[in-house]
C-alpha cells in the first residue's frame, strides 16, 4: 500500500481547469511515492524497463518527448495491471558530446600535459566567439571537473522537463553513465571480457576522427555526400606499358602498396604478378587480383593505399601487403616518408593537411606529365563519424577491441540467434539487427583517445629502456573498482615508479561510451553490488529505444549480456519512429528544424503534448502537428467538464450500483468492448490503438449517452438510479483507460471523488464492467439511440432552431425489428430531443428515419 491510499477526496471544483495541474500532481506524486518501486515483490510481479539514458550535452527535443511518452504509457499500464514497475532514469553524460559542449560553453580544451590547478576558476558564461575559437588549455583533471559541473546543471534541466511531462519514473533509481557505480560496472565487465579472452589489444588500421582526435567504431559511421574529383594517374608497367588508374585521393600516392584488378578482367590478366612503377616517387608496387575490384569502375584497376578507405584495409589484409602510412593522428602528412619512399619528392608534402597535400601532389603529377586529362568533378559518399564534421582518416594505432562476431562465425551465429529470441515491436525491425550482425567486418573497437569517460582499467610495465610491455597488462582487483590508471598506481607499485624504466604507465584511453551504455541493465539493476535487486529485475522486460541505434545500443547490450550472463538482457524491444517536420522531413539539429518542447508544454499542457505523441505507433514516423496538440487540449478539457457534469448528477454516490435500463446497459456493454480492445492493444505495445478506441467511445459517451440520459438522471426512482450507476462505472473506467496517456487530468478528476491515485488503481476489466450490468446489454442500442437523436438535432439545425426547441411530433420510420429495438430507448430519445409525441411507423423505409414536425 502506498501513501496515495491516504489521499483524500477533494470534491468537485466549481470551475475546473487544466492550468497548474502539472506542478500540483508532479509534487504530490513525488511526496507520496506514487511511482516508487517495491523491491519486496517477486520477479513474476515485477515489470522492469531498461530506460534510454538521454545524452545531456544539449537540449531535449520533441523526438525525446515522442519516444519517452510511449515508454511511460507502458509503465503506467503495467503498474495498473498490478505489476511493480522498475522504471529508472539515467543520464548519458560521458564521451565526446559532453566534451564538445564544455569546449563550446567555456572556451577551453584539455591538455593532458598540463598539471592540475586546484585554484583554477572556469570563465563566466557565455564566453565570446573569440574564446571559443582560441580555446584555453587546461589540465585533464580540471577539464573533467568542468565536464562534471556542466552535466550536473544539464541533468537538473532535463529532470525538470521530464517531471513536467509526467514521466512516472522512480527518481530514486536515477543513475549516470559517468557515476561511480557505472564506472565500476563498466570496468568490471571489461576486466572479465579480458580474462575470458573476449577483450584484446591490437595495432591495426583504425578509423580516426581528426577533429575529435579519437578512434571511431564501425557502428558510429555514417556516409555523407561530398564533392570530390577523379584524377587519372599514369603508372608504368613492364616494358614501359602505360597503366592508368582513377583515384579521388592522389595525396595517398606515397602510401600506395599495390594495384589491384578483378581476377576475371582480361585487360590486366597479364599484369597480375608483375610490378609497376608509381609516378613522382618511382616506387615499384605489385599488381594483384582481388574479387572486390570492380572492372566497371574507373579504368578497372585500383590503387591500394595504406589507408584510404575500408576497402584498402580489406585488400591490405587479404593480400598481405606492405604498410606505408603517411597520415598522422593530426590529419597531416607525417614529417618523414615511409620506408622505401624517396625523401626528396615527399618533402613537398610533409606536414601538410590532406587537402594541401592533394593540391601539391596534383601539381607534381602535372609537372611530371603523369596526370592524364583534367580532374573530373564528382559527388560521392564519404565516411564520417556520426558526430564529427571532418572526413575520417584511417591511421595505424594500438586499440582495445571486444569480440562481437565480426571475426568469429560461431559468435556471430549465437548473436543472430539471440536476435531471434527477442520480441521485436514492430517485427520488421528484427531485419535491421540481422543485417547489421551479418555484415560486421571487424570486432568492436572500444577504446577512445579522449578524457571524460570511463578509464580503461589497466597499466603496463615499462622495460629497462622505458618501453611498455603491451602483452601483459596489469589489472586491478574488482573490489577496488573504479580506478583511474592516469592518477592511481597499480597493485605493487607506487606513484614514484610512474613513467620510469622498470616502473609502469597507465593506459591513457577511456572506454567508448557505448561500452558503458551497453551495461545499463546491469548498472541500474545492481549487478554484483545488490544481488537481491538484480535477481528481481534482470533480465528485464522491456528495452524501448530509437531505431537508429539498433546497431549500437541494442546490439552492444545483447553482446554484453550474452558474454557475461548467457541470456538476452530483456524480453521485448520496442523501437520508435522518427519525428518529421510539417514538410515530412526528419527533424534533426543539422537541418535546423528541431522543435524544443518546454514552450509547448507550458502553452498547451503536458497532457495535450502527450496526446500528440501517443498518436504515433512504435516504429512509425509522426509529423509534428500543433493542431493535433490542440485536439489533445480539447480532449483533456472535455474530460474535465464531462466528469464534473456526471458527478454533479450524483454519480459519485452510485458507484458499484447496478445499471438496469436498456440504454445504460447498452452503453456499458459497448464500454466493455472498448476495455477489451484497449487492453489487448496495450499488451501488444500499441498505445495508439488503445487511445483511439478509448477516445472514440468517450466522444460518443459525451455527445450521445450523456445527452440521452441526463433528463432521467436528474429525476428519482429506479430509472434515475440506473443512469447514475452507469455514469459512475463509465467515468471510473474511462479515467483509467485514459490514465496512461493523460496522467494529469485523469488524476485530477479521480481526486474529486475517489481515494488514492488513479495510477495505482487497477486496470479496468470486462468482468468489472459486466458486473455493473443487470440483465443483457445490447451495445448497438446506444448507436441506434444516438442516430435517432442526431437526426432530431439536424432537423432543428436546418431550421436554425435551438437544440432546446420542442418537437410537437416526430415519426420514426424503419424496419419493424429496428423500431422494436428503438422502443427500448424511446423514452430517453423523446426526453433528449424534447419530443412531445413519437410515432413508430414500421417497414416504411429500409433504414431508420426520424421525421420531425414543427
Amino acid at each position: 500500500m502506498t501513501d496515495t491510499a491516504r489521499t483524500a477526496r477533494v470534491g468537485v471544483p466549481e470551475r475546473p481547469t487544466l492550468d497548474g495541474l502539472e506542478e500540483t500532481w508532479a509534487r504530490r506524486w513525488q511526496e507520496e511515492g506514487t511511482y516508487a518501486f517495491d523491491r519486496s515483490k517477486e520477479r513474476s510481479d515485477v515489470y522492469a524497463i531498461d530506460t534510454p539514458p538521454p545524452t545531456v550535452s544539449g537540449e531535449l527535443h520533441m523526438g525525446h518527448v515522442f519516444s519517452y511518452t510511449h515508454t511511460d504509457t507502458v509503465a503506467r499500464f503495467q503498474r495498473m495491471r498490478g505489476r511493480t514497475v522498475f522504471y529508472p532514469m539515467g543520464w548519458d553524460d560521458n564521451g565526446l558530446p559532453t566534451e564538445r559542449r564544455v569546449q563550446n560553453v567555456y572556451g577551453v580544451r584539455c591538455d593532458p600535459a598540463l598539471p592540475y590547478d586546484p585554484d583554477w576558476v572556469p570563465p563566466a558564461t557565455p564566453v565570446s566567439e573569440a574564446a571559443r575559437k582560441e580555446q584555453t588549455p587546461i589540465s585533464r583533471r580540471n577539464f573533467i571537473e568542468l565536464c562534471e559541473l556542466l552535466t550536473v546543471a544539464d541533468e537538473e534541466v532535463f529532470e525538470a522537463l521530464w517531471r513536467r511531462l509526467g514521466l512516472s519514473v522512480d527518481w530514486s533509481l536515477t543513475y549516470t553513465t559517468i557515476g561511480r557505480v557505472a564506472r565500476a560496472a563498466s570496468q568490471r565487465a571489461f576486466l572479465r571480457n579480458l580474462a575470458r579472452g573476449e577483450a584484446y589489444q591490437a595495432e591495426a588500421p583504425t578509423l580516426w576522427d581528426v577533429g575529435f582526435a579519437t578512434a571511431v567504431a564501425q557502428a558510429e559511421l555514417e556516409d555523407r555526400e561530398r564533392p570530390g574529383a577523379y584524377h587519372r594517374l599514369r603508372f608504368t608497367g613492364p616494358d614501359g606499358r602505360e597503366v592508368l588508374i582513377d583515384t579521388t585521393r592522389p595525396e595517398l600516392l606515397p602510401a600506395c602498396v599495390a594495384l589491384v584488378c578483378h581476377p576475371d578482367d582480361e585487360r590486366y590478366a597479364d599484369l597480375v604478378g608483375t610490378a609497376v612503377r608509381a609516378p613522382v616517387f618511382g616506387v615499384e608496387v605489385p599488381v594483384r587480383a582481388h574479387p572486390l575490384a570492380d572492372p566497371a569502375k574507373g579504368t578497372g584497376v585500383a590503387m591500394v593505399c595504406t589507408f584510404g578507405d575500408l576497402t584498402d584495409v580489406t585488400w591490405w589484409r587479404d593480400l598481405d601487403l606492405e604498410t606505408r602510412v603517411v597520415i598522422g593522428r593530426d590529419g597531416r602528412l607525417l614529417p618523414e616518408p615511409p620506408a622505401g619512399v624517396p625523401a626528396q619528392p615527399y618533402a613537398a608534402l610533409a606536414g601538410q593537411t590532406v587537402n594541401g597535400a592533394r593540391r601539391t601532389l596534383v601539381e607534381l603529377l602535372a609537372d611530371a606529365g603523369d596526370l592524364v586529362g583534367e580532374p573530373r568533378e564528382i559527388t560521392h559518399p564519404v565516411k564520417f563519424y556520426e558526430r564529427g564534421d571532418r572526413p575520417l582518416e584511417i591511421v595505424s594505432t594500438r586499440q582495445w577491441y571486444l569480440r562481437n562476431g565480426g571475426r568469429d562465425a560461431g559468435l556471430r551465429e549465437e548473436l543472430l540467434a539471440r536476435g531471434g529470441e527477442l520480441r521485436w515491436v514492430p517485427e520488421h525491425m528484427r531485419h535491421r539487427y540481422e543485417h547489421w550482425v551479418a555484415g560486421l567486418t571487424g570486432d568492436w573497437l572500444v577504446s577512445r583517445q579522449r578524457f571524460f569517460g570511463v578509464p580503461v582499467p589497466v597499466w603496463y610495465r615499462l622495460d629497462d629502456v622505458g618501453e611498455p610491455d603491451w602483452s601483459q597488462p596489469l589489472t586491478p582487483e574488482e573490489s577496488i573498482l573504479p580506478v583511474d590508471p592516469s592518477s592511481e598506481a597499480p597493485p605493487g607499485f607506487d606513484e614514484s615508479r610512474r613513467g620510469v624504466p622498470g616502473g609502469f604507465v597507465g593506459d591513457p584511453d577511456v572506454l567508448d561510451t557505448w561500452a558503458t551504455s551497453s551495461l545499463t541493465p546491469q548498472i541500474v539493476g545492481g549487478w554484483e553490488t545488490d544481488p537481491d535487486l538484480f535477481g528481481r529485475v534482470f533480465p528485464m522486460d522491456l528495452r524501448p529505444q530509437g531505431q537508429e541505434i539498433i546497431r549500437t545500443w541494442l546490439f552492444s547490450t545483447v553482446v554484453r549480456a550474452h558474454l557475461e550472463h548467457g541470456v538476452l538482457p530483456w524480453r521485448d524491444a520496442v523501437l520508435s519512429g522518427w519525428i518529421l517536420d510539417p514538410d515530412r522531413r526528419k527533424m534533426s539539429k543539422s537541418k535546423g528544424n528541431v522543435v524544443t518542447p518546454m514552450g509547448l508544454l507550458e502553452q498547451h499542457g503536458s497532457d495535450a503534448v502527450r496526446y500528440w505523441a501517443a498518436n504515433g505507433k512504435p516504429g512509425m514516423d509522426l509529423a509534428f502537428d500543433p493542431a493535433q496538440i490542440k485536439v489533445g487540449r480539447r480532449l483533456a478539457t472535455k474530460l474535465l467538464n464531462a466528469s464534473r457534469f456526471a458527478l454533479g448528477l450524483g454519480a459519485a454516490d452510485a458507484l458499484r450500483a447496478p445499471a438496469t435500463e436498456p440504454l445504460d446497459t447498452a452503453m456499458l456493454a459497448e464500454l466493455s468492448g472498448v476495455v477489451a480492445t484497449a487492453t489487448a492493444a496495450f499488451d501488444g505495445y500499441d498505445h495508439t490503438a488503445a487511445l483511439q478506441a478509448t477516445e472514440a467511445f468517450f466522444w460518443r459517451f459525451c455527445d450521445d449517452y450523456i445527452e440521452l440520459v441526463k433528463e432521467r438522471a436528474y429525476g428519482t426512482g429506479p430509472g434515475a438510479d440506473s443512469a447514475r450507476a452507469a455514469l459512475a462505472t463509465a467515468l471510473s473506467v474511462q479515467l483509467r483507460l485514459f490514465a496512461p496517456v493523460l496522467p494529469f487530468v485523469t488524476e485530477e478528476v479521480w481526486s474529486w471523488w475517489r481515494y488514492g491515485s488513479v495510477h495505482r488503481a487497477p486496470w479496468p476489466t470486462t468482468y468489472e464492467v459486466g458486473r455493473a450490468v443487470q440483465g443483457p446489454g445490447d451495445p448497438g442500442l446506444l448507436r441506434l439511440a444516438g442516430d435517432a437523436l442526431g437526426q432530431v438535432r439536424r432537423a432543428k439545425s436546418e431550421r436554425k432552431l435551438s437544440m432546446k426547441a420542442d418537437v410537437p411530433l416526430a415519426e420514426a420510420l424503419g424496419p419493424a425489428a429496428l423500431l422494436d429495438r428503438l422502443t427500448l430507448v424511446a423514452d430517453d430519445v423523446r426526453a433528449a430531443g424534447r419530443i412531445a409525441k413519437l410515432d413508430l411507423l414500421p417497414d416504411r423505409t429500409p433504414e431508420l428515419v426520424i421525421a420531425c414536425a414543427f
